[in-house]
């Protein structure tokens, strides 16, 4: 088996090879490559790898190209983690909205508008160079934001089913609530709708059918919420995972995504934000900095003694894991994003939702939702206008329908707002995006 990762210079890589290593028994692979468009940033991550492997995982081929050809040609599973414009861009995507007393986020309102711009071309273009040289090869995609990148695939390759759109956050979440219940959350059957970034848990059942959602929302409102891996977290996430508590409070039915945070309070977390220093210079201070230095401490060293490069470990598992099921047809639980088609009832077939599935060799079987209350079906159907409008605004190359997109994010509303802001991404993302008219 031969497995490629596209974003091989990705501060998130390091991680990600020493889940492949963790797993290699249970997912053995013979060949793995990273691919990467910019050779300085992924030599680093490269050379770390080939280190990682000779003490961890001898019998893997490893290497590291620029080349699409040596990397997918043959290829059994691509997982990509591309980011477009780097964090330069994701600084400007933050720090605009925000000059303008709007939220500056990477994935949400305005910020996520602008990456999505960028993020579609290059995914497109990436999948059609996966295709070329491998056509059957599943593609396994974390790339941001991922909401909109998945209405931009569905639409340009309709009739591709290797194409999985995934988010590790719902795992992230899983993994909290299984700290705090003293549990192993893989053992949890977690029941979940919405969008990306924009979702519920309704019910989570533990080995023997009992819901957990109860427990952990008395929990939750008595002692707040911290992600599991709290120590390695950035003070922006420990905030962010502490207006669960405030969420639960308000709407007491589910358990909410921690992204909704954004789209509920947006008064509030505006007042939180800092214009001069966004949670980009936070990553690029912090992660950043760790996990590059410490892979080239490992390359110093010509060891891995010593050294810690891994940050968020579900980010790794989670893709490995979901490559594992599919392999091996295991139909283990996953929350993914798949087109609706009657899923959630009342909701748009063309929807991109994200749901609870089991995951085997012919792909996701998505658990039914049946209608959702309102509030839910409101809050979801004004999104996911604005990521459809969105991908509609890319395709048309319409000044006109990314207005409206953006109009309708609940993160902006007033289309003076949305106006101003679209103006000033337009000209900060000219190398990147196409002309509107």
């Amino acid at each position: 088996m031969k497995v490629a990762i596209a974003g091989g210079g990705s501060t998130w890589t390091p991680g990600l090879l020493n889940s492949i290593a963790r797993h290699k028994e249970k997912f053995p692979i013979d060949e793995l490559i990273l691919y990467d468009n910019n050779p300085e940033r992924q030599k680093n991550v490269g050379e770390f790898g080939k280190i990682l492997f000779r003490e961890k995982y001898e019998e893997l081929n490893f290497d590291y190209t620029t080349d699409p050809k040596k990397a997918f040609e043959d290829v059994d599973y691509v997982f990509c983690q591309i980011r477009t414009g780097g964090y330069e861009m994701r600084e400007k995507d933050e720090k605009i909205p925000l000059s303008l007393d709007l939220i500056g986020q990477e994935t949400c309102g305005p910020g996520g508008f602008a990456y999505g711009f960028r993020s579609i071309p290059d995914m497109i273009d990436l999948i059609n160079k996966i295709r070329k040289y491998s056509k059957k090869a599943w593609i396994l995609n974390y790339t941001n934001p991922a909401a909109i990148v998945a209405v931009a695939l569905k639409k340009e390759f309709p009739d591709d089913q290797r194409i999985l759109n995934i988010c590790d956050q719902p795992v992230n979440l899983l993994k909290s609530y299984g700290k705090i219940l003293d549990m192993d959350y893989h053992e949890f059957e977690p029941y979940y709708f919405g969008l990306n970034h924009y979702g519920w848990f309704t019910k989570i059942l533990d080995k023997n059918g009992k819901d957990l959602l109860p427990k952990l929302k008395e929990i939750i409102t008595e002692n707040g919420f911290l992600p599991a891996d709290a120590e390695q977290r950035d003070q922006s996430w420990l905030d962010t995972y502490g207006m669960v508590e405030k969420m639960v409070n308000d709407f007491g039915d589910y358990l909410p995504n921690t992204y909704l945070q954004y789209y509920l309070y947006p008064n509030y977390k505006l007042s939180k934000l800092d214009k001069n220093y966004t949670r980009a210079n936070e990553v690029i201070d912090g992660r950043e900095k760790k996990v590059f230095g410490e892979c080239k401490k490992v390359i110093e060293n010509n060891s891995l003694e010593g050294a810690n490069v891994v940050y968020n470990d579900a980010h790794g598992d989670t893709i490995v894991e979901i490559a594992m099921s599919i392999e091996y047809n295991l139909n283990n639980y996953f929350i993914v994003i798949v087109e609706n088609n009657g899923i959630i009832k009342n909701l748009s077939d063309d929807a991109m939702v994200e749901v609870t599935a089991t995951l085997g060799k012919n792909g996701p079987r998505p658990f039914a939702v049946g209608e959702i209350p309102t509030f839910y079906k409101g809050m979801i159907e004004s999104q996911y206008a604005y990521e459809k409008l969105t991908t509609e605004a890319y395709y048309e190359k319409s000044y006109s329908k990314a207005l409206m997109a953006l109009t309708l994010n609940r993160m902006i509303v007033d289309v003076d707002k949305a106006r101003e802001v679209l103006d000033a991404l337009k000209e900060a993302n000219k190398d990147y995006w196409t002309e509107l008219k």
